[in-house]
């Protein structure tokens, strides 16, 4: 079986196999849309994406041109978290915009078939035509949950009898010959290495190609939700040629290792590619990194497109742009890979916000906001632009109110915690504010403490320092209020419990409620 050439690939796209046919989206005249009135609303999300991978977070070795222009005119939030650090209990933060015991995901599960609010839902009912392309993680996997039409790409997974990503379908009719895995790395690898196959072809091109077109086509007399939602830099680390080069190994950041960390250190050899812990040495970081960075790279070039589609169209001035990540990756951190953590790697992510012309706020372009916020503030938000009226029992509140007023009275902090995850003892609870974090790893009982905003690398646990006490114990008590509502097995007695069995779903979750 002979490789697909690229000129037999651009020979296909000028007869029209490349484009998939997208029922309900109108191909046919488009219409002037004015720009007045709700605006549009591009929702922008990418996958395992750790905060400082991008140049308008401080980071000089990565080259992100164009979120670096969305923060500029708007606002970059310093501390936003995603309270559990792992796919689909932050899809369900994102979909909700509730706290984990409130959706009820504690950990790695499955988000449920249908909550009491849904972020595109809400906004159907509030007038828009919402759609989404991409990854949403959700079960079953054809679960709309309020969009009017979903172009999916699932990183291959089948979690639903018979699943097909609509990427699949479309690679399979585009490039009969080639298979889509040919680069031969896993979604949980630590390996990095250009794709293997013409770039036209690869899902994070898939998806932005999708977008376009959607943007290109559309026509309809009612505002838009579009929540693009890419698959990296989620391994695999696979990003084009031209972007792997872009990276040499030896320019990337080295990994934040701490004297507390060495537990991590060993590991199986050979190493699996899926490993969670292992010290594989500064040169395999490293490289991992050039693999990343090049996917964050060509994730933001995908987005530099679907940035200039709205201009193209007129839409931009009046779309407001809402991006994040669904949580991070230690990248060898601390020895660590993956996610799942509350190190910041793992639970510190990148989220900006840019609103329309319309909205005036001139004057707050291109500023910074630094009180903690979370995945559950999407849903407020989003309804807040779209002038729909937020539910009461939401945990999440709208960012535009700190664009509107950066003194709002506002949350001190915000919560954190995974269940059980790899290892019985990754299981823990932890509060942060931007500056302190305090975790607290249930297995155990073991406490760490880290002033994030003079040490971001988590290098100094002062848990055991005896000059940080009062700090220690203030934020310990903030977590005995905060799991109260709980009970056993999390507190009893004002005190927190050693919890040797991990608890994945809360009593909230809807799945349990439905069989009361």
């Amino acid at each position: 079986m002979n490789p697909l050439t690229r000129r037999q690939f651009l020979e296909r796209v000028v007869l029209g196999t490349f484009v998939s046919a997208i029922p309900g989206w109108s191909t046919g005249k488009q219409a002037k849309l004015s720009g007045k009135g709700r605006p549009h609303i591009l929702l922008l999300m990418t996958d395992q994406h750790r905060f400082d991978a991008l140049g308008s977070y401080g980071n000089p070795a990565i080259h992100t041109p164009h979120l670096d222009a969305i923060a500029k005119e708007g606002v970059l939030f310093t501390a936003a978290y995603t309270s559990t650090p792992s796919c689909t209990p932050a899809r369900a933060a994102l979909l909700t915009g509730l706290s984990p015991w409130h959706h009820g995901m504690l950990g790695y599960g499955r988000v449920a078939r249908r909550y009491r609010t849904e972020l595109p839902r809400t906004l159907r009912k509030a007038g828009y035509f919402t759609v989404g392309i991409g990854k949403m993680h959700w079960y079953p996997q054809r679960n709309f949950h309020g969009f009017h039409r979903m172009l999916l790409d699932e990183s291959g997974r089948v979690e639903t009898p018979g699943f097909v990503s609509d990427y699949r379908r479309w690679f399979k009719k585009v490039a009969p010959e080639l298979d889509p895995d040919a680069t031969g790395l896993g979604w949980n690898d630590y390996r990095s290495r250009p794709y293997a196959l013409p770039e036209e072809l690869h899902p994070t091109r898939w998806i932005a190609d999708r977008a376009v077109e959607f943007i290109q086509e559309y026509s309809r007399p009612q505002p838009f939700f579009l929540k693009v939602s890419f698959e990296r830099p989620h391994s695999p680390y696979d990003p084009p040629q031209r972007f792997f080069d872009a990276y040499r190994d030896e320019d990337m950041p080295g990994p934040w290792i701490s004297p507390w960390a060495e537990r991590f250190a060993a590991h199986p050899e050979p190493p699996p590619p899926g490993l969670w812990h292992g010290n594989l040495g500064l040169a395999q970081v490293r490289r991992s990194r050039r693999g990343y960075y090049g996917s964050v790279s060509f994730v933001d070039e995908q987005i530099g497109r679907i940035l200039k589609a709205l201009k193209d169209r007129g839409l931009y001035e009046n779309t407001l742009i809402l991006f994040l990540a669904d949580h991070g990756d230690m990248l060898g951190d601390h020895h660590l890979w993956r996610k799942t953590y509350a190190y910041e790697g793992s639970s510190h992510i990148p989220m900006i916000l840019r609103w329309p012309r319309t909205f005036g706020l001139e004057h707050r372009r291109g500023s910074q906001i630094a009180v903690p916020v979370e995945v559950r503030d999407v849903l407020p938000t989003l309804l807040d632009a779209a002038g729909a009226l937020i539910p009461d029992h939401l945990d999440g509140r709208s960012l535009l109110e700190l664009v509107r007023n950066p003194a709002a009275p506002w949350r001190e902090w915000i919560d954190l915690e995974h269940a059980a995850t790899y290892s019985p003892q990754n299981y823990w609870s932890a509060l942060a504010d931007g500056r302190w974090k305090y975790i607290y790893h249930a297995y155990t009982g073991e406490e760490q403490l880290f002033n994030v905003h003079e040490d971001p690398g988590e290098l100094h646990d002062l848990a055991k320092d005896a000059g940080y006490r009062r700090v220690l114990r203030k934020w310990r008590d903030r977590l005995i209020q905060h799991l109260s509502e709980r009970g056993e097995p999390f507190v009893a007695g004002g005190k927190l419990l050693i919890r040797k069995k991990s608890v994945l779903y809360s009593p909230c979750y809807p799945e349990f409620a439905r069989r009361r």
